[in-house]
């Protein structure tokens, strides 16, 4: 009669050793999954932009942009390509400032 409830509880040792080790390994793909989602989003600063000029850089930006705006608005007779100039300006502007100030992390 022991060694049957001896057998019985090993029986039941081994089913719960191996709920308890599916039940691990569940738990470690969450967590392993949760750190790549976490590895994936883009880290922020402070402020909450993802990149960081200085104030100098972003007046420099928009001083120079207002300047070439004003430059076709002065230099450029035809209405119709003023317009398609400034469009163009401002289109152009972000990819310019990445080219040449480059794209740094804050």
């Amino acid at each position: 009669m022991s060694k049957e409830r001896a057998r019985r509880r090993a029986e039941r040792l081994a089913v719960l050793e191996k709920e308890k080790a599916a039940r691990a390994r569940k738990v470690a793909r969450r967590t392993r999954f949760q750190e790549f989602r976490r590895s994936l989003k883009p880290r922020f600063g402070r402020n909450g932009r993802l990149y960081h000029r200085s104030r100098r850089e972003r007046i420099g930006i928009v001083v120079v942009a207002a300047l070439a705006v004003a430059a076709v608005w002065t230099f450029i007779p035809d209405m119709a390509l003023r317009v398609i100039l400034t469009v163009l300006l401002v289109l152009a502007v972000p990819a310019l400032v990445v080219a040449v100030l480059g794209r740094r992390s804050s």
